[in-house]
């Protein structure tokens, strides 16, 4: 191999639309990266072998763009909660389920409701465990696991190992990191459960297959992944207790590195042990969705720049789009607040943006008042980052430092992992 002053650790994310690669340097720097999308090799998302044409595709461009010799590891995540039965050899033996295909069996649903413990994140629908449950009568199961983990598996030709964070949905104790005895009480053959290693751990050397088919060296260390969730917040560069993410999508998603972990059910709230750390974060109802119900993005971007954001409207809103909230506060019933409105609409986006970042500070405070560290730092990843206004107006609310976000792809996170690996197994 080549020396280590040019050595390079392969990051992969796959998402629901593709898949995504980065080559990244021992002091986090990306010099290369490509993706693919699941549609240009399969019709349906679900495909497994669409999955890997996609990873291929991705990660050949990046592997072309570098010199091979000099990658050291890999590691992969994947959409927390998509599982699949397979053989020994890997072979899958259904259809997977996706992260948000529900499990309808009542019975199933039930067990595991009677024996999970509140604070686990295996109740629901669409956990890891009741898809458990769902493959585990199919002939010839060897193991049910995630998909990150079937991923890894074409590197490694391991199909019995997981990680931390995949396996939380499926009944994982994080804190005495071991599969807990109640999910036996449940029905579910802990047997077919993979064996799960620490986010960042190495797994095993590449196989001979897999180096000769990707012209890598035999010492690349496959190193276990995370959820893209978890991948997401760690290519933004976040790394110490205290320090924040903000996603300003759709909805908005808060995330905290905690040095202990959160659990509160009512919340939807668990926590993602990452190294010695905890990965805590709640999701509201409100976002980029309330503003789209009331102006176009040209709109927001016109009346953004008459926003003064140095001082308040005065106006106290909560926006949200109809009836429900999730995080901060636990109430389906919640009603939304955006009344009265001002006939300047510049001044009726300065109240929601207002009103949005009055949420992102209770729910920060929230995750503090849980057991959490206090909010230290923010990045901001997602379309409102963009927004001059709207960013100051939240930097103003939360009075803390807002950082530089390292990187926004999911890839580049897991890449991060496989720079822990790498270390840890003497490669690097």
């Amino acid at each position: 191999m080549s020396g280590r002053n040019d050595a390079l650790v392969v990051g992969i994310d796959i998402g629901t639309s593709g898949a995504r690669a980065v080559a990244m340097t021992p002091d986090g720097a990306i010099v290369a990266s490509d993706a693919a999308r699941l549609s240009a090799f399969s019709d349906d998302h679900r495909d497994p072998v669409g999955w890997w044409k996609a990873v291929q595709a991705a990660l050949g461009g990046v592997l072309a763009a570098v010199e091979r010799g000099a990658i050291r590891a890999i590691s992969v995540d994947g959409t927390s909660g998509t599982m699949l039965p397979v053989a020994a050899d890997g072979a899958p033996l259904a259809r997977p389920m996706m992260y948000n295909d529900p499990v309808g069996d009542t019975a199933i649903l039930a067990a595991i409701a009677a024996h999970a413990p509140k604070e686990s994140a295996a109740h629901g629908a669409t956990s890891g465990l009741a898809k458990v449950l769902t493959f585990q009568s199919l002939p010839g199961v060897f193991r049910i696991i995630h998909q990150a983990d079937w991923l890894a598996g074409h590197f490694t030709g391991l199909y019995d190992v997981s990680d931390e964070n995949n396996a939380l949905k499926t009944g994982y104790d994080p804190v005495a990191r071991c599969w807990p005895e109640w999910i036996e009480k449940t029905g579910a053959r802990t047997g077919f459960l993979p064996e799960v290693l620490p986010a960042g751990e190495p797994v095993a050397t590449i196989s001979a297959a897999a180096a000769e088919a990707l012209g890598l060296s035999r010492e690349v260390v496959v190193v276990a992944g995370t959820t893209d969730g978890c991948a997401s917040f760690l290519a933004t560069g976040a790394d110490r207790p205290g320090d924040g993410v903000t996603a300003l999508g759709t909805t908005l998603t808060v995330k905290l590195l905690s040095d202990r972990p959160l659990f509160a059910p009512e919340y939807g709230l668990y926590s993602h042990r990452i190294g010695d750390m905890w990965l805590a974060g709640g999701a509201s109802n409100t976002g980029g969705v309330v503003l789209a119900e009331h102006f176009s993005a040209e709109e927001i971007e016109a009346l953004s720049a008459r926003i003064d954001p140095a001082g308040d409207t005065g106006l106290d809103y909560y926006p949200l789009t109809k009836p429900g909230e999730r995080f901060p506060i636990a109430d389906p019933n919640l009603e939304p607040r955006l009344t009265p409105r001002p006939q300047d609409d510049a001044i009726f986006l300065k109240a929601i943006f207002e009103g949005i970042a009055g949420i992102e500070s209770l729910a920060y405070g929230r995750l503090t008042a849980l057991g959490g560290p206090k909010l230290g730092s923010i990045r901001t990843v997602g379309g409102g980052a963009k927004n001059a206004a709207w960013s100051a107006i939240r930097a103003r609310k939360l009075g803390v430092p807002f950082l530089t976000v390292r990187s926004e792809e999911a890839a580049a996170g897991t890449a991060r992992l496989a720079l822990m690996g790498a270390r840890q197994a003497g490669v690097l």
